[in-house]
């Protein structure tokens, strides 16, 4: 009978003490529901202060802010990192003591926690007037007449616009501070009637033209954030870059510099027989000695022509302020404005006697933009002709000669023998060569 050989039996015991060497020494247990989120919030908010829900002013979707009766409103702007690179928040806090301080920095007494979802909201400061904007924009239409008026209406009949099931806003009503500081904001932008003890309001769309166009140079100072910079501004206005030769003067042969030194030279000894004071006062005046110094850097009489990258036209601080100033309006209008009032808005905008800022010297700056860009694309396209067509050119010329090479080897082939055929095909490695039985012994 044969003899088998048989398997080793595993080592439990070496196993076991790797799966005990294994082990973590704290064990995080997994969090229940949602993951929580990290928020950073403003230092001078209050204990009163709340994260309620809000009707968004651009679209109406509910949306999450910040309410202190305090110092105001707040929105949160998220900061996330990219989707392909996983993160993650590793949090530790201290507990804290009745009065405000941070108790004994012992482990017992600190917490750490580890939050999955890697955004990061921050709180910034939110105007209350975009809030009231949609029920003030409104428009009704008038008893006997087709056209939309607004009316005076009070505040409450506003506010009352924007009451929704999902929001917060009837609460937040209550607190006197808020309430007053969402009455003032809505005064800067509307006309106002008393009407007994109570004040009525109607929009102004020129005062709300001249609110969001001072928010707007407010934020276009200086610069604008660098992703806006970058692909509305500095983009927008940079003109293509054009190459022209520029011919260098022809520079003098050596014989041409010999002959205009002897030719300076004879010249000065004659005028200084006639008199000395003649050659004092030529000596200095004439020029042509100082220019072979020059000339005599180089022998040669060719000229010389180099590539000057230049721009076609330069944009002013003037256009990019105005530029700016646009960018930042747009933005504003299509972040916080409602889509019918936002139109309007923009085209007030470009409307000097209306908006007082005139946009003139950027329209032209684009117009001529426009027609440079299109020059360029019409001369790159030339040129791509041009390189294509000398590309073909080299390509047939390999092609020929690889056609060449392949008839006379065609050819070759044809005029060998069979017996030379037959030898090409006779395995010689390892025989030895004809020479070899030649050699001196």
């Amino acid at each position: 009978m044969s003899r088998t050989r048989s398997k080793r039996p595993a080592d439990t015991q070496a196993t076991e003490t790797a799966e005990s060497t294994l082990k973590s020494k704290y064990a995080l247990t997994p969090s229940p529901g949602p993951a929580p989120h990290l928020f950073i919030l403003p230092k001078d908010a209050g204990a009163q202060s709340r994260i309620v829900t809000l009707p968004h002013p651009r679209n109406g979707q509910p949306s999450r802010y910040l309410v202190c009766p305090e110092t105001g409103i707040y929105e949160f702007t998220s900061i996330s990192a990219p989707k392909p690179a996983p993160r993650s928040w590793l949090i530790e806090t201290e507990a804290i003591s009745q009065d405000g301080n941070s108790a004994n920095n012992d482990e017992a007494n600190t917490h750490a926690e580890m939050i999955s979802a890697s955004e990061l909201y921050v709180a910034t400061p939110f105007d209350p007037l975009f809030l009231v904007l949609p029920a003030l924009a409104e428009a009704k239409v008038a008893k006997g007449s087709e056209e939309k008026r607004r009316m005076f209406l009070s505040s409450d009949d506003h506010l009352d616009k924007l009451l929704e099931e999902k929001s917060h806003l009837a609460d937040l009503l209550l607190w006197a501070t808020t309430r007053n500081l969402i009455e003032s904001r809505i005064e800067a932008v509307c006309d106002t009637v008393d009407a007994g003890d109570e004040k009525m309001f109607r929009i102004n769309e020129k005062k709300l033209l001249t609110t969001l166009r001072e928010k707007a140079k407010r934020m276009g100072e200086g610069s604008l954030p660098p992703s806006l910079e970058e692909k509305f501004v500095k983009s927008t206005l940079d003109a293509p870059i054009l190459l022209q030769k520029r011919d260098a003067k022809p520079l003098l042969s050596h014989e041409a510099v010999e002959t205009s030194l002897e030719s300076t030279v004879s010249t000065l000894v004659t005028d200084a027989g006639n008199s000395q004071s003649t050659l004092a006062s030529t000596t200095p005046s004439s020029p042509t000695i100082s220019q072979p110094s020059t000339a005599t850097t180089s022998m040669t009489g060719e000229s010389l022509a180099e590539d000057v990258a230049m721009t076609a036209i330069q944009a002013s601080p003037e256009i990019i302020n105005l530029q700016r100033l646009r960018v930042a309006f747009d933005f504003i209008c299509c972040r916080y404005v409602p889509p019918a009032i936002a139109e309007r808005l923009k085209t007030q905008l470009r409307q000097v006697e209306v908006s007082s800022v005139d946009f003139a010297p950027l329209d032209d700056y684009l117009a001529r933009l426009a027609e440079l860009r299109a020059e360029a694309v019409v001369a790159s396209s030339a040129v791509d002709y041009s390189r294509k067509r000398f590309l073909d050119e080299e390509q047939e010329e390999l092609r020929a000669e690889k056609k060449r090479k392949l008839e006379e080897e065609k050819k070759r082939k044809a005029n060998e023998s069979r017996g030379v055929r037959d030898l090409k095909k006779v395995n010689t490695s390892g025989m030895m060569k004809l020479s070899h039985f030649f050699k001196a012994k």
